[in-house]
């Protein structure tokens, strides 16, 4: 298999010698892309995957920056695009098959990038980025082949331009996630971005060099498929039509709106609700198909982006008959991403992706089928096309459209070929659930084996990477045991094959003996800290004991437990009087020494000597280690690091030993895999790392001990009265003690007056609240208007008192009467 790699950032290694990589093996989680007619690519952990349909070879490009983020490619001038996901991300661009690496785009993204696309002419390359930019950047990546592009020609020495790397303009969307960006492929400078709420058209201005991203929003109709009246949005409904009160003003004239910001101004209780985009795919005429989640089809024009809501045209037989004949009947139900066929007796749900072809579309979803959708004007029809074995996620032609490629859920690749005679071909078969085991398959060293989450057991060669055979374990067991209501969360053997160890959420370790003559006996349970990290054992063959060490989290403490266990040789024969009733081992027995980290460790394994500990930094970028003491102790004892060693591996991680326990291997989540010499760890590094700053610290104290001797040396010249006693050239360690004490005292008297004065004014203000807050029945409120310095108040007010209220109803009544007298006398 052949392979590139990212050499740049070669920093970010552990300094030593490079582990080459063979072959990978993964399955696609992202689309698939096309690089030409005949290979497809896609992201897999740290690497690029290309794959040749025709041939099946794989070539993959390793990432040596971390985790592959999002792909793109553009097929003109087969090169490819991929972020890597760290701190501030950078773009890579890389052409094929050379696997050279053509320029490095670095924005001002902070954390990841989300969606990449190339013009079809291959000049521009457009990003979007998630939180907390929201960032939409249109990159300059060939000045020469923008020239061409403009013209509509390109030269062979031109494809090879991609120097630039200039961001030629950028438009910021705070808050708004996009899901799918595409450039229309007969005008480079239309870019289209659906979110599920909107559709946006952005239109590329130029004007000699500089650049301006102007966006057009899609007015999408409502959910039932129609259109609100605009009328009803700037007039509002409530207000009186007689003219006795004025003409009716819109909305905003009345908020006291001008200009844009009146043109757009919609109250909050008036607000309808729109359709959901999914997906869409250009026509060779500039227009725009869209699914939406509600079940409707639209089309948007390429001219005036108006949306149309195309009609199904029905040709099923009718409903009574279907009822009758006790056929299952599906209406267009409501899915999330686009409408498809409601066929007799098929229960669709979620068809989420489509590709364009010559009349219309192609369509598929969750049903595992793909269907046709034929359109004319606005009306459209729905015909089977093929079935696949399980849900489709992702679609795409060919360059040259003699190929559909088709992408399941779990990341199977199926290739559909047109012709006289169409073929149906599984490029890739991809495994059933996510690797949760894997181990070589002994003796020989041919194959290893993998375990998914499915209980789909794969045989795999270890030259090639290719699968062997597969199968399902949905078998009889050999043996069964419940141990615990828990799950379980890790198993392990030790090194001689004693024991099989078993770490369950709840924190119990199940001791098992793990010869299979014995039907794998319990032993016994050790209750140890729950969430157990790691499991690690010392199992030599000059000792008759097996040291187990348990790593666990202290939440909320920023601590991390150890826990060293040690079980003797000869458990299996006397297990009964070793363990309680409940089968819990005995302490005075099983004896257990306890520890405790003053930082929080992702992996941590005990040396073969058990005399030390090694444990990987969950937080920092460090592995340490720690010297048990040589004592016997009581209690739980606190480890110091006693050496540090920069990994330059962010992120939690694992530790493992060699099983000659010379070798200490680490792999952290960034995926860097790491083989370090227990025997020189931390040595040689930081000898030449800090042998400068070491010599400086040297001369540092030389020149400190020679002031000392000066100022003792002038000491002795000088007359009895100012001569200082010699102890005083020393550091008085009791003053120094005692001093620190009495600035402990002033700190806390302080800190007790504060507390005190805080504790006051809190009371206080409790007062003010409730005497003027709590109390009033009316609240004091203001109204402020927009343009004139007018301010409305009202008079806060505490509830009456019944007096209050009998009064005031007698004077209400007074009035009454007084204006009822007046009326009779008019």
């Amino acid at each position: 298999m052949a392979q590139g790699r990212e050499r740049d950032e070669a920093h970010n290694v552990a300094i030593g010698s490079s582990l080459s990589v063979r072959w990978v093996q993964g399955f696609p989680k992202q689309n698939v892309h096309f690089v030409n007619d005949s290979t497809i690519c896609y992201p897999c952990g740290n690497f690029v995957i290309f794959l040749n349909i025709e041939t099946k070879k794989k070539t993959v490009l390793q990432c040596m920056n971390g985790i592959v983020g999002i792909v793109a490619t553009n097929v003109p001038y087969e090169v490819v695009a991929f972020s890597d996901r760290r701190l501030r991300p950078l773009i890579y661009i890389y052409n094929f098959p050379g696997l050279t690496r053509r320029t490095k785009l670095k924005g001002n993204v902070l954390l990841d990038y989300t969606l990449l696309s190339f013009s079809y002419c291959g000049t521009y390359l457009a990003s979007y980025s998630s939180l907390p930019e929201f960032e939409l950047a249109l990159w300059w990546t060939s000045e020469r082949l923008y020239d061409d592009c403009e013209h509509g020609q390109s030269s062979g020495s031109d494809r090879q331009n991609w120097e630039l790397g200039v961001i030629l303009c950028k438009k910021s969307q705070p808050g708004t996630d996009v899901n799918q960006m595409t450039f229309n492929p007969m005008n480079w400078h239309q870019l289209c971005l659906s979110s599920p709420s909107a559709l946006t058209v952005w239109t590329i201005e130029r004007s000699n060099q500089e650049h301006y991203l102007k966006a057009k929003s899609v007015k999408l109709p409502m959910e039932d498929g129609s259109f609100f009246n605009e009328t009803d949005v700037i007039f509002p409904q409530s207000l009186p039509k007689d003219p006795i009160y004025g003409p009716v003003l819109p909305v905003s004239a009345i908020a006291g709106l001008v200009g844009e910001e009146a043109e757009t101004f919609r109250p909050k209780d008036d607000l309808y609700t729109l359709l959901h985009p999914t997906m869409h795919c250009w026509t060779p005429t500039s227009d725009l198909y869209v699914g939406c989640e509600e079940g409707h089809l639209l089309m948007i024009s390429g001219e005036n982006f108006k949306a149309t809501v195309l009609n199904k045209m029905e040709d099923e037989p009718p409903r009574e008959l279907l009822r009758e004949s006790g056929l299952f009947f599906l209406d267009l139900v409501s899915i999330p991403g686009l409408i498809i066929c409601d066929q007799v007796g098929r229960n669709l749900i979620s068809p989420v992706t489509m590709a364009y072809q010559k009349g219309g579309v192609l369509a598929s979803g969750i049903d595992g089928f793909v269907y046709s959708f034929l359109i004319k004007d606005t009306n459209y029809k729905v015909e089977d096309f093929l079935e696949v074995e399980g849900p489709v996620e992702h679609l795409m032609f060919s360059p040259s459209y003699r190929m559909l490629l088709i992408q399941t859920d779990k990341g199977s690749i199926y290739i559909y070929t047109f012709g006289e005679e169409p073929t149906f071909e599984k490029v890739l078969e991809a495994c059933d659930g996510k690797f949760q085991a894997t181990d070589f398959i002994t003796p020989g060293n041919e194959y290893f084996m993998t375990l998914t989450q499915s209980g789909e057991v794969c045989v795999w060669g270890i030259d090639d990477g290719v699968c062997v055979s597969r199968i399902c374990l949905n078998m009889p067991a050999i043996h069964k045991a419940f141990l615990s209501k828990s799950p379980v969360q890790h198993l392990l053997y030790d090194q001689r094959g004693i024991y099989l160890l078993v770490g369950t959420s709840e924190g119990y370790i199940f001791v098992i003996n793990a010869k299979p003559s014995s039907l794998f006996q319990i032993l016994g349970f050790i209750e140890v800290g729950k969430d157990i990290l790691q499991i690690s054992t010392v199992s030599l063959l000059e000792i008759d004991m097996v040291k187990v060490m348990v790593l666990s989290p202290l939440p909320g403490t920023g601590r991390s437990r150890l826990e060293i266990l040690t079980l003797p040789k000869r458990l299996p024969q006397v297990s009964a009087s070793f363990a309680d009733q409940r089968g819990r081992l005995r302490d005075e027995f099983v004896p257990k020494s306890v520890y405790e980290i003053e930082h929080t460790l992702s992996s941590a394994v005990l040396s073969f000597r058990s005399n030390q500990i090694y444990g990987f930094c969950n937080q920092v970028p460090y592995i340490c280690s720690y010297l048990l003491p040589e004592k016997d102790h009581s209690g739980i004892c606190i480890l110091k690091p006693y050496q540090k060693v920069q990994s330059k591996q962010y992120g939690p991680g694992m530790l493992s030993l060699s099983p000659h326990g010379l070798w200490l291997i680490t792999i952290a989540k960034c995926g860097f895999l790491c083989i370090r010499d227990i025997q020189t760890l931390a040595i040689k590094k930081e000898v030449k790392l800090f042998s400068n700053k070491r010599t400086e610290i040297k001369r540092g104290i030389k020149a400190l001990v020679k002031t000392v001797l000066d100022m003792m040396k002038e000491n002795k010249a000088v007359d009895n009265i100012a001569k200082l006693e010699p102890q005083e050239f020393g550091l008085d360690l009791e003053e120094l003690e005692r001093l620190h004490d009495e600035s402990e005292e002033e700190v806390a008297k302080i800190r007790k007056d504060v507390e005190m004065q805080n504790l006051a004014k809190r009371y206080l203000a409790e007062l003010i609240k409730e005497e003027c807050w709590n109390s009033m029945a009316v609240k004091g409120r203001a109204l402020k208007c927009f343009h004139i310095p007018y301010v409305v108040e009202n008079f806060p007010m505490k509830e009456r008192t019944d007096e209050e209220l009998k009064e005031l109803k007698k004077v209400v009544q007074q009035k009454n009467i007084e204006a009822e007298c007046l009326r009779v006398q008019s």
